[in-house]
């Protein structure tokens, strides 16, 4: 065997743009001045190969002859460090061994169907910089060039021979010694062995162990941790709590089921008859009507901590398990779009300022950003919808909440695993990227994390589940299976032990197809490697299901058998190497009473300066990076792939301004249309975080009826994303945001359909001085909405249409600047937080929705981030219209012209009405708050007048210049 390298370069005359992207990273990191930096793109490839038919594979399958050039050589060779940049430091860098490499995987195949036979394929990035000290080279190898979870730097030429990925496995039953362990070392066992479990779990476990008078082994404590972790079990927010606040003492033996759950049972009741849910809070996402032959799907994860350890193998398997999400939903949904929702510390945070294990922002942002744009775009998905926020408490938690909607025809809804079937694994095969990704996403995040926890971290690979999605869907209409589930957190451990968990089940861990030699069989059952799916298949299906996978190259493996047990078996070979039952795994785990406190803030007047200059105030709202344009990062995604977007994510004259929610049309023959919304505002919690909740619920809300969405079919979806919740204050504050989505569901008439927690969103580390410091996020609820419209056509978008038509100001604006942008950018403390009238806010959605489809309103715009003078502001650069508004007839019932112009009071509409339909339009609003502010004009100005005061007056393509500025980066 051989060990070739391959070295692709720009061609000739062709500008080096990695290297450049490097080098302006480096800057931007501040680790250098600016460098001149090169970067070439290697293979490693190993086999029985000579010269000519290296170059052949190069030629054929690596190299662009057009922009690029190779060099060929055996690793070692003087011909790979004779290179241009020969007298400038060489760096190697590559993955680690054992963690995924996509393209080296995809060349394997490329070139094994080109008839040649290799052995294995890695890919090495090679950059040349000037001579630097040692201190600053190691900085830029680690924070600019490298990421030390999962990637390893060599300074120098490579020293390799061959390529070998893991050793034959020595099977070895390992036990754990625990029945006479103290307290204290079984609090040591949990942390170091990343079981993250409570001392009362770990006592429990224990004393289960004693009374079957012997030590668990290895895979049967895996198996229990996997299953009770927060991730999986949701211990904390299903659990009991004793909850008190201003309002007194309450207790709840499953909070969850007690609020959020039991406000869509109570709506479902309403409904009777009519109730449109299908399938809630009891599959991998939540169900509900569409048409007579589709129902659809929608579900939303959130994939944190691994994305601030390595943001693009975080985000890209983050975006690619909810993706496994509906194709595990009933009998397998086809997945038809994206969400995205990130929040991020702010890009331009000083790298002194970063604490031991935390990458800079800018690099977690552009990380995450492009592993949801390749997971989706190579997956032929579109990304419809999302927003992003920034906190300088998401510094060392950075959230990433990935989203996606399917549809399933009516009659593919349910499944059953029976007794008898085959457990069959479909897809990727298995390796040790992921491990413990379960357990691991339950703890705090420390400065060790990225040493500690860097194999919970997974790298995807989105053309094998694109492969893996489209024979499950024809396996599914061909009724080759009986029950289907994805392999996400925890693997095979919680796949099949919630497939099975009515049943028992036998597992074959010797048969599960792996990537690499060396696996124990602890490391089998609890890898979370991706693109795998876990079928229930019975013995006529098999063998053509094996034939179907077998025609379209996707590997599917019988692993072992439902058996009616109760229990959990795990065989390796001959070998018994666990045995549990299935009422331990799944109800075993000790009920804890967990205290929760809300004291809820005294409400104080504004205090700061409030400036004079509204137009100076606009400028910076809309200059603010949660308003700023995110065209840099949504002009990356493929929102048109399957041809069904209808309103896209930019929407206006050049298609560039902010639309409010996203139209699908999943159906090309039908006119009917999804639509996908979301409400978020964590500044609003630093108050109250019940308001915040109810704020988020309505914005989600309005966002989806100003596009056409009737209110009284929309869906939502949970994702409460939160610091520790040990401490009882901080527990208390997410009670309290739960009941607020209990109230506002039930009085909206919303139903909670899915969700999903994260909780322990903290960093903590150790200041210059040795004194611990700890990062907690802001409490961060996420809603997303998935509303309907019947005909697509009916729908509106946010920018200005025709100069002559009337604006109108749908809904109450109250005094209630805390927590606004107006606040933020001033410096400004205390006001009132946002709060929702549930009534008047019911009331105001369903006129609006009638408005919209009797065909009066041209342009809608929701009112939320900055208020009336930001909304406004974009619908004028969006439409490239001016406007001329009055605000008189507000500020005469007493609120000042800040309020007037910044207030984000919750349950109000910007609207453009054509100037015929004004009294129809009018009429729809009988009796609810309603003002005629004004008209569009032709022209770039924007004048806002209270009375014969103009108390803003800007040009609307100097104030669209200051939004699209701050987040204008360069993509790559």
């Amino acid at each position: 065997m051989t060990l070739w390298q391959i070295d692709i370069y720009p061609s000739e005359g062709t500008v080096d743009r990695d290297g450049a992207r490097i080098a302006e990273e480096i800057f931007e990191l501040r680790l250098a001045d600016h460098l001149d930096v090169a970067m070439s793109k290697s293979f490693l490839v190993e086999g029985d190969f000579d010269a000519d038919a290296v170059s052949a594979i190069a030629a054929n399958y690596l190299v662009d002859p057009v922009t690029q050039r190779s060099v060929i050589a055996t690793v070692g060779s003087d011909e790979l460090l004779a290179s241009p940049n020969a007298n400038k430091t060489l760096v190697h860098v590559m993955a680690k061994p054992g963690v995924m490499d996509p393209v080296a995987q995809s060349t394997i195949a490329a070139i094994r169907d080109g008839g040649w036979q290799v052995e294995g394929v890695r890919t090495v990035r090679k950059y040349w910089l000037p001579e630097l000290p040692p201190q600053q080279l190691d900085q830029i190898c680690k924070r600019a060039l490298s990421n030390d979870s999962i990637e390893q730097v060599i300074v120098g030429p490579l020293q390799l021979d061959r390529l070998q990925i893991g050793s034959a496995y020595e099977f070895e039953l390992q036990h754990v010694a625990i029945r006479d362990l103290d307290d204290a070392a079984l609090e040591r066992l949990s942390k170091e062995g990343q079981l993250y479990l409570t001392l009362v779990e770990m006592q429990t476990i224990q004393k289960h162990f004693r009374d079957l008078g012997r030590e668990p082994t290895d895979i049967e404590l895996e198996s229990v941790a996997q299953t009770w972790s927060e991730h999986c079990s949701h211990k904390t927010l299903a659990g009991r709590i004793a909850y008190r606040d201003e309002n007194g003492e309450r207790r709840f033996e499953n909070m969850l089921k007690e609020t959020i759950f039991a406000a869509t049972q109570t709506i479902r009741k309403s409904l009777g008859d009519d109730d449109w849910c299908v399938s809630v809070f009891e599959d991998n996402a939540g169900v509900v009507t569409f048409d007579d032959e589709y129902n659809i799907c929608f579900k939303v994860e959130t994939h944190n901590h691994p994305s601030a350890l390595e943001p693009y193998g975080g985000a890209n398997t983050g975006i690619g398990g909810v993706i496994r999400d509906p194709l595990g939903t009933g009998m397998g949904a086809k997945p038809i779009c994206n969400t995205d929702v990130f929040c991020f510390a702010p890009p331009e945070t000083a790298p002194e300022d970063l604490p031991a294990g935390v990458l800079h922002p800018r690099r977690v942002m552009k990380g995450v950003v492009s592993g949801v744009r390749d997971y989706g775009n190579r997956m032929g998905i579109p990304t419809v919808n999302g927003a992003v926020y920034f906190d300088p408490r998401y510094l060392g938690n950075p959230l990433v909440y990935a989203g996606n909607v399917g549809m399933l025809p009516v009659d593919k809804c349910f499944k059953e695993a029976l007794p008898g079937d085959y457990i069959v694994a479909m897809g990727g095969r298995t390796g040790r990227d992921g491990i413990h990704g379960a357990t691991f996403s339950s703890a705090e995040l420390t400065s060790e994390s990225e040493s500690l926890s860097g194999g919970a971290v997974q790298i995807g690979n989105a053309i094998t589940e694109k492969m893996v999605a489209d024979v499950l869907l024809q396996a599914r209409d061909e009724g080759l299976y009986n029950a289907v589930t994805d392999c996400g957190a925890g693997g095979f451990s919680s796949a099949v032990g919630e497939m099975g968990e009515k049943i028992g089940a036998e597992v074959w861990l010797d048969k599960c197809p792996l990537k690499y030699d060396g696996l124990s069989y602890t490391e089998i059952w609890i890898s979370e490697a991706q693109e795998r799916m876990v079928l229930s298949v019975s013995a006529d299906q098999w063998e053509p299901l094996r034939k179907l996978c077998e025609s379209e190259g996707v590997e599917v493996t019988r692993i072992g058998k439902f058996e009616a047990t109760g229990n959990l078996r795990l065989m390796y070979g001959d070998d018994l190497v666990g045995e549990v039952t299935m009422h331990f795994l799944h109800d075993g785990r000790p009920p804890i009473v967990r205290d929760a406190i809300y004291e809820a803030p005294t409400v104080r007047p504004l205090e700061g300066t409030v400036p004079a200059d509204h137009d100076e105030t606009l400028r910076k709202i809309l200059a603010a990076l949660n308003v700023a344009s995110k065209e840099w990062i949504i002009r990356q995604y493929d929102h048109e792939v399957q041809g069904g977007s209808v309103i896209k994510p930019l929407v206006g004259v050049q298609a560039d301004g902010p639309g409010d929610a996203a139209v699908v049309r999943p159906r090309v023959e039908s006119r009917r249309g999804i639509v996908i919304s979301n409400g978020m505002n964590p500044h609003f919690g630093d108050f109250d975080t019940y308001h915040m909740a109810a704020s988020a619920i309505d914005e989600a809300m309005r966002n989806a009826v100003a596009v056409g969405a009737d209110p009284a079919k929309i869906a939502i979806l949970d994702n409460f994303c939160w610091g520790y919740t040990d401490r009882p204050e901080t527990l208390g504050s997410l009670v309290r945001a739960a009941i607020a989505c209990q109230d506002m569901a039930i009085a909206l008439g919303t139903p909670f359909i899915s969700g999903k927690d994260s909780l322990n969103n903290e960093f903590s580390y150790n200041d210059d001085a040795g004194n611990r410091q700890t990062i907690a996020i802001p409490p961060s609820l996420l809603i997303s909405a998935m509303g309907q419209v019947e005909d697509v056509s009916k729908c509106v978008t946010m920018d200005l249409k025709q100069a002559g038509n009337a604006i109108y100001l749908v809904g109450e604006t109250k005094d209630e600047l805390g927590g606004s942008h107006f606040s933020l950018v001033n410096k400004l403390s205390g006001g009132q937080v946002p709060t929702v009238e549930v009534q008047s806010a019911k009331s105001i959605f369903a006129a609006m929705h009638q408005a919209i489809k009797g065909g009066s309103v041209r342009a809608c715009h929701d009112l939320s981030e900055g208020g009336l003078g930001a909304a406004i502001a974009e619908m004028c650069f969006a439409g490239e219209l001016g406007a001329d508004l009055q605000i008189s007839d507000l500020t005469q019932n007493g609120l000042s012209a800040e309020v007037v112009l910044f207030s984000e009071s919750n349950s109000r509409f910007l609207v453009e009405v054509a100037s015929d339909a004004t009294e129809s339009f009018e009429a729809c609003f009988a009796s609810l708050p309603l003002t005629r502010l004004g008209s569009i004009v032709e022209g770039e100005t924007l004048t806002i007048r209270d009375g014969d005061q103009a108390v803003l007056e800007s040009q609307w393509p100097a104030l669209k210049q200051t939004w699209q500025k701050p987040l204008a980066f360069e993509s790559h």
